[in-house]
């Protein structure tokens, strides 16, 4: 057999993975393409690959012997039973120091499993989440690999020309240890739930509150895009609600409101319950969906539960427009702020030495929450790579600031109109509890250990021979009780 010429091989020949081997491919790298139904690689050749310097592989083995050592595998495939198992087929035709890398939509704890079984055996393992769908892997996705740390230096080069470019720098850049690629993932994605939440009841505000036909709310988001929330979604949702049927109607207007989701969002929500983290807008928005998904149960209740008489709105329509737009920014910048909470506490607990900063960057192109935005979060990190909160940061501070009074405003005028805010809402009272020095949880903690002898600690200052400094208290709240605790303070 003829020398090695492979740069990299790709297993999975649906669109995503078609679109990144040309990509790789226009970036001066050969690749070589295996899918298991053999015959997708010669009609890949012969159609969409023909006349690149793509090179077709119809056996695991035949894929393996065309790769240049050290050998660099993607794997594009269903996330699950079927990344196990082309990772055994693998393995007889690996030698060590050979990279797997698997580019699907894996659940992180999977890659950290994955990145111990392959070194345990001499190899290395890169989970990396890849953003942008299928535009974005054909001319550039936004590119977060995590794992083996041995794997970047042979990976980079390759990751950083592939990857969507913004002002002349990558959007990838290593993340972290072991499953810290798709954790950094599955946090993007959950910000992209939160992100389409807090846009679609923006439109619901304007639509159902104002009264406004969407070719205008289209122009709405036009103006909006040209200012602080100048991001891909808000350009789409623009786009999407110019588009008119054959009759003139919007399309928009005729799509069922039940919207679909395929897990990352509640993979968020469900680690930031785990990690104590209160990323509450990414719950919302993945609570928003279930609940628009029980149509027939909403039509039946809409018939029967009556909310508040609908008035026209009475005031500055601009003025209350412009609110919204400071409303929305403000809820960004909260959800945001959630979201790299998140990471900085998965971090501790799992010793990853994640990059704030350079995540921020791998997310400003390439990927479906590309904004403009997120260039000054870039900045907050690089300013202070221990920054605790984007609230700390004095841009976001100020912003927060600003945006306040018109945030208060819209939530009342929705609260009044019957609209439901359920991610404008809770960012607002993320907002307002995390700046609060002082939050009722001693009476939540009283009735803890009323109930349940779950024990509280005192108010520093306020000690006393009952009540000493420092331990976990119990008190025999009734005369009946006894005086043994149920559990430690943090239980």
């Amino acid at each position: 057999m003829s020398a090695p010429v492979g740069d990299i091989g790709l297993i999975g020949l649906a669109v995503m993975g078609q679109n990144l081997i040309l990509n790789m491919n226009d970036k001066g790298f050969t690749v070589v393409a295996y899918n298991r139904t053999t015959s997708k690689v010669d009609d890949f050749l012969a159609n969409e690959a023909k006349g690149t310097k793509v090179q077709g592989a119809h056996s695991i083995q035949e894929l393996c012997a065309k790769l240049k050592r050290p050998r660099k595998i993607i794997l594009l495939v269903k996330a699950g039973p079927a990344v196990d198992s082309f990772i055994q087929q693998l393995e007889p035709y690996l030698e060590k120091g050979d990279i797997v890398i698997d580019g699907g939509n894996s659940h992180y704890p999977d890659s950290i499993r994955r990145t111990k079984e392959l070194e345990a055996k001499g190899l290395l393992f890169v989970g990396s989440g890849v953003s942008g769908g299928e535009e974005g892997a054909r001319h550039g996705p936004s590119l977060m690999p995590g794992g083996s740390t041995a794997a970047w230096p042979a990976i980079k080069d390759i990751f950083q020309k592939t990857a969507a470019q913004v002002n002349g720098e990558p959007c990838c850049d290593w993340v972290g240890e072991t499953g810290s690629g798709h954790y950094v993932k599955m946090v993007h994605n959950g910000i992209e739930y939160g992100d389409m939440q807090l846009i679609a009841e923006a439109y619901d505000i304007l639509k159902r509150g104002l009264g406004i036909h969407e070719s205008e709310i289209a122009d709405i988001f036009t103006t909006w895009n040209k200012g602080v929330l100048d991001s891909f979604l808000i350009e789409i949702t623009a786009n999407i609600l110019k588009f008119n049927d054959d009759d003139g109607e919007p399309l928009v207007t005729k799509i069922l409101d039940k919207a679909g989701q395929k897990g990352t969002g509640k993979w968020t929500a469900i680690a930031a319950l785990d990690a104590g983290t209160a990323v509450t807008l990414i719950g919302e928005a993945v609570f928003a969906r279930c609940l628009s998904a029980i149509k027939e149960e909403r039509v039946r209740a809409s018939k029967v539960i009556n909310g508040p008489q609908r008035e026209p709105f009475r005031g500055d329509k601009q003025q209350f427009i412009d609110d919204l737009e400071q409303a929305l920014y403000a809820s960004k910048i909260i959800s945001y702020t959630q979201g790299f909470m998140l990471m900085r506490e998965t971090a501790k607990e799992l010793n990853w030495n994640l990059n704030y900063a350079g995540i921020a960057r791998m997310w400003r192109g390439g990927c479906i929450i590309k904004s403009v935005f997120l260039g000054d979060i870039t900045s907050a990190y690089e300013k202070n790579k221990d920054l605790e909160s984007l609230l700390f940061d004095n841009f976001f501070n100020k912003a927060v600031h600003k945006a306040q009074p018109g945030w208060r405003r819209v939530i009342a005028q929705a609260c009044l109109w019957g609209i439901p805010t359920p991610a404008f809402s809770t960012a607002l009272a993320f907002f307002d509890g995390y700046r609060s020095e002082v939050v009722p949880a001693n009476l939540l903690q009283a009735q803890r250990d009323y109930f349940g002898a779950h024990t509280f600690r005192v108010v520093s200052g306020k000690e006393n021979a009952r009540l000493p400094k420092d331990r976990d208290i119990h008190i025999n709240w009734t005369g009946r009780g006894g005086n043994v605790s149920a559990s430690s303070y943090s239980a």
